[in-house]
Parts: structure tokens; C-alpha cells; sequence
């Protein structure tokens, strides 16, 4: 049996496209372990998979003062030497790093034993974690075109995003049902602000909602703590702090969705040819990844991009009556879409370093 180990970590992001590849990697014969930092966020997802789970020591690398910069390194020298032995014990075949700082002592680890390792870059310029594990990287995959000019030709791979395969089967009648809409036929309006919300979104949605709930039925998921209480009981309205397994028939119900602009998440809607208007997280408040990514995806025909600057009800009445208008013409062009075959993509990268190893 072949076998490989998987790491990456920090935020959701991180873990899972990891965990969508999984059933595809058990399919072919893998045997799964994952390396991950004590603690992160990855721990609990990674166990709730039944895959054994390894912690390492973990340091971030910043790129602003803070008094950690002089200890983090060596937790990052731990971690180098943890993965090392970890790697010794288990003797995997190929390394796949979704990114996170985590992940770096796993990959150069994995080079100081011989083993290949793919690298995952999720967004449109590779993240600092990513840029220091390049070099020890046998493969390079990534999300858009733009990237490929970032990366060691000969390595780099446009493949799109592994997305949970279980998005694709979701059900409209039970989505109905979730959310009171029984009797009400007319097109759903899906809003996503991530999973802490975004106030700015929150209130321009619901600012034009008399207007809308003419035209439309929305979802709202507004984030933890972002309900609007006088808003409960108003018909063809629909709020959530968020959502779990209720979003896989969230998004089938969907006509038209209005969301962040992080990697994976507007890989999901590609996926689905959902139309869809991204309103991209400031690069005041970011890197400026989203903002990139949301270009990206408007230069390929894909989506509506209104930049959180500009972002007022108007600008939003007019994006959703737009979109809506063209739903036929973004949906085509996410079709034509190559990055489709992630998964598929991917594990033939596996398979192809593996044999080489």
C-alpha cells in the first residue's frame, strides 16, 4: 500500500482541501497520515476524518515587529527536527502540503529524506509559508493562471482546487424546508461573509431588503453573533449565523451567491457554475490576496467583483439585477473552465511523484 502524509494548517483554508482529497486517496490504495501543529484548528478536523494525527512543534514567520519573532524560529527548528523523525517512522511515499507555517518544517523535511512533496497554493501570489517551502517541492499546484508566473517552471501545475465532493449533491427541497421558503417561487439570493461575518455586507444586504424580497428570496449568513432580531419573522428572509451541513443544499436552492473572495470558496462556486458577486476582504484588513483572486476571477468571465471600498446599496442593487440579467453568461463560462478536475489533477501528480521516488 502506498502511503502518504499530508500537512497544512492555521485556518480552514488550509485543511479543507486536504480533507477533499482524502476519499479519492483511499479509493487508490493511500494510506493517510497527517502532520499538523499541536493544537491548530487542523487537529480537530483532521481526527473528526479518522486519520492519525501528529504534532509538531510551530512558529509563524511575521513580517512585522513582535517579540515572538525571536523565539518562533526555533519552535520552526523543533518542529524541522520532529517532522524529520516523523517522517523516518512513517516512510511515506509523497508529501502533499496545503500551506500554513506549519507546513514548513514538513516540507523541508521531507526533502532531508528523499521523499517528494506537492505544494498547494491556493491564492492568486503564494503566501510567505509557501515562498520558503518552494524550493524543496517537487510540484507546485495552483489555482489560477496569474500564478504560474510566480512559480519555478517545471514545477508549477494549474489545477484548480479540490473541493468536498458532497457539495455537489445537494438537495433544493430540503433547503426549502431549512428555510421557510415552501409556497414561495421565486429565485434564491445566497450570502456568505464567512464564518465570522462581515458587518459591511450585513448592512448593505439588509438595507435594500424590502426591494429585493419583491425579486428574490434570500439567505443570509451573517456570522456569529450578526442575527437581526427584528428582521426574524420577515418572509422570504432567511438568516443563520452560519452553516454546515444545511450549506451543501443552501448552494443547490441558490440562483445567484454574494461572498468573500477567499480562494477556496470561490473555487466552490466555480465548481457549482453558480453566478456569483465576490466583494473582497480590504487590503487594509488583508494581504490583498482576496482582491487579487476576485480580479482574477472577473478577468475569466467568472464573476461580478465590487471592491469593499465601493461597496453602498446602490452598487449592490445594480450587481445583483446585473448578474441576475448575464446568469446564462457566467454560468458558460464557468463550464469552459479547465480547473474543473482538481482532484483528478492532483492525484495524478501524486501517482507521478510517487513512481518517481
Amino acid at each position: 500500500m502506498k502511503k502518504i502524509v499530508m500537512t497544512g494548517g492555521g485556518t480552514a483554508g488550509h485543511v479543507t482541501p486536504n480533507i477533499a482529497l482524502m476519499p479519492a486517496l483511499k479509493e487508490n490504495g493511500y494510506e493517510i497520515s497527517y502532520i499538523g501543529s499541536y493544537a491548530g484548528m487542523e487537529k480537530q478536523l483532521i481526527e473528526e476524518q479518522n486519520i492519525p494525527y501528529y504534532g509538531i512543534s510551530s512558529g509563524k514567520l511575521r513580517r512585522y515587529f513582535d517579540w515572538k519573532n525571536f523565539s518562533d524560529p526555533f519552535k520552526v527548528l523543533k518542529g524541522y527536527g520532529q517532522a524529520v523523525r516523523l517522517l523516518k517512522k512513517l516512510k511515506p511515499d509523497v508529501v502533499f502540503s496545503k500551506g500554513g507555517f506549519v507546513s514548513v518544517p514538513v516540507v523541508l523535511a521531507a526533502k532531508r529524506c528523499k521523499i517528494p512533496a506537492i505544494i498547494h497554493e491556493s491564492d492568486l501570489t503564494p503566501g510567505l509559508a509557501n515562498r520558503l517551502a518552494i524550493p524543496s517541492a517537487s510540484k507546485v499546484c495552483c489555482n489560477f493562471p496569474e500564478t504560474m508566473k510566480y512559480l519555478p517552471e517545471g514545477k508549477a501545475v494549474l489545477t484548480g482546487s479540490p473541493i468536498r465532493q458532497e457539495l455537489l449533491s445537494g438537495k433544493k427541497e430540503a433547503a426549502i424546508s431549512y428555510c421557510g421558503f415552501e409556497g414561495r417561487n421565486l429565485p434564491v439570493i445566497l450570502i456568505v461573509g464567512g464564518s465570522s461575518g462581515s458587518k459591511v455586507i450585513n448592512s448593505a444586504v439588509r438595507a435594500i431588503l424590502p426591494e429585493l424580497l419583491d425579486h428574490f428570496s434570500i439567505i443570509h449568513l451573517c456570522g456569529k453573533g450578526n442575527l437581526d432580531e427584528s428582521l426574524k419573522n420577515l418572509e422570504g428572509y432567511a438568516q443563520f449565523e452560519y452553516a454546515k451541513q444545511e450549506l451543501t443544499d443552501m448552494f443547490a436552492l441558490s440562483d445567484l451567491v454574494i461572498s468573500r473572495a477567499g480562494a477556496n470558496s470561490i473555487c466552490e462556486l466555480l465548481a457549482l457554475h453558480k453566478p456569483n458577486i465576490l466583494i473582497p476582504l480590504s487590503a487594509a484588513a488583508s494581504r490583498g490576496d482576496q482582491i487579487l483572486n476576485a480580479k482574477s476571477f472577473k478577468a475569466q468571465g467568472f464573476s461580478y467583483v465590487i471592491e469593499e471600498e465601493s461597496l453602498t446599496d446602490d452598487t449592490l442593487k445594480e450587481a445583483i439585477h446585473e448578474v441576475f440579467a448575464h446568469k446564462e453568461d457566467y454560468i458558460n463560462a464557468m463550464k469552459k473552465s479547465n480547473q474543473m478536475n482538481s482532484i483528478d489533477t492532483i492525484l495524478s501528480l501524486i501517482k507521478e511523484v510517487s513512481l518517481k521516488k
